[in-house]
């Protein structure tokens, strides 16, 4: 039996104190445009006996139900963990994981246009930086167009998702039936189904373990590396003495600095965030928090080139797959003759928008079936 999904009880950092193209054989769907509004209207209203499940309630998880549940398609949406949205982070937290997100395909600008008449995101002006060793600081302004979900990035995810219950289960197997149905057995040894259609919108890790019944595409994403990310939150009770709100550094273990409270409609203490590099974080997956924390506010200080008084919070997390080492363009995988399909940024190398344009490629070929 599926579970009504818990989507605020867990905290998931760590707290420290103080404080290509279309294939025939289905394996490739390319990145073509896809509508952005009520997408698959023309079928409302037909008879629809498909019953889909989707694995993974992360932004592509939640953009494929969302469009599926449009078309009037049975979905049910599964999710492991006790917060949706992924690597938006966790709601009413500071922005531990998405920073913030551009626009490039006019789906997506579609939508965003109506997610900001709607209040879910507006746009974010940083004062912009770079810093590097050579040349320290430099001021970087440039004229793109940042958004972020308000009042945090992780917010964002449920709006999208609406009252659309997700079910609060991890699936650890996936069966094809001799009627060439889907049956999903849970961590507890539930199982649940039969599906006519299933769409895997999970880190590549995962995806590739559930994927027996598809070699072909199991072996594509299991070739999918991904790289983490140590991410650090820090308030402060005074706001620190330096102008900028965000920079991308190029040396050192970091890669990101942000004033969280610099963005609209976050609380006025002063908050940032620090990111670090893959690399480094590969190189310190398995340090301690506390060393982690130490060595990014050293880094901290550096870039600033002001010394950091004592926070009065600090919060740490590690994303193990936080962006995929390659930029793909797959747009989303697909065994049809299965019923069986497979997105995420990932596949089409990372990014906010591209979560969402791989789970609408996932839910288009779902429909194109």
């Amino acid at each position: 039996m599926c579970l009504p999904h818990r989507r605020h009880s867990r905290q998931h950092q760590l707290r420290l104190q103080p404080g290509h193209g279309s294939v025939i054989l289905g394996r490739f769907i390319a990145a073509a445009p896809v509508p952005a509004g009520p997408t698959w209207s023309k079928v409302v209203g037909m008879s629809n006996t498909r019953k889909i499940a989707v694995i993974g309630a992360g932004l592509a998880g939640i953009s494929a139900a969302s469009a599926l549940v449009e078309a009037g398609v049975d979905v049910t949406l599964f999710e492991r963990d006790s917060a949706v949205g992924g690597r938006l982070g966790d709601v009413g937290k500071p922005d531990l994981g998405a920073q913030y997100f551009t626009v490039r395909h006019p789906a997506f600008r579609q939508a965003t246009r109506e997610w900001q008449q709607r209040g879910w995101i507006a746009e974010w002006s940083p004062r912009l930086y770079h810093y590097d060793h050579a040349h320290g600081l430099r001021a970087s302004a440039d004229d793109i167009q940042r958004l972020v979900g308000i009042p945090d990035m992780a917010t964002l995810a449920e709006h999208l998702l609406g009252s659309d219950p997700v079910c609060d289960s991890e699936i650890q197997q996936i069966q094809r039936t001799a009627d060439e149905h889907w049956l999903l057995q849970t961590a507890d040894g539930t199982q649940l189904g039969p599906f006519t259609g299933l769409v895997l919108a999970t880190a590549p890790a995962t995806a590739a373990l559930l994927l027996e019944a598809a070699p072909q595409v199991q072996q594509d994403v299991a070739r999918v590396r991904m790289r983490p990310c140590w991410s650090l939150a820090l308030r402060f009770a005074n706001p620190l003495g330096t102008v900028l709100d965000a920079c991308f550094v190029r040396d050192g273990p970091l890669d990101w600095l942000a004033r969280n409270n610099s963005k609209p409609q976050r609380p006025a203490d002063e908050l940032w965030v620090a990111q670090s590099t893959a690399s480094w974080a590969e190189e310190h997956q398995h340090a301690s928090p506390e060393l982690v924390a130490s060595a990014l506010q050293q880094a901290m200080a550096e870039v600033l080139g002001v010394p950091l008084p004592e926070a009065d919070q600090v919060q740490i997390r590690y994303w193990p797959q936080a962006r995929p080492a390659e930029e793909l363009k797959w747009g989303a995988l697909a065994a049809p003759k299965l019923g069986l399909y497979v997105c995420g940024d990932w596949c089409l190398g990372g990014r906010i928008e591209n979560a969402w344009l791989s789970g609408r490629q996932a839910a288009k070929a779902v429909l194109d079936k």
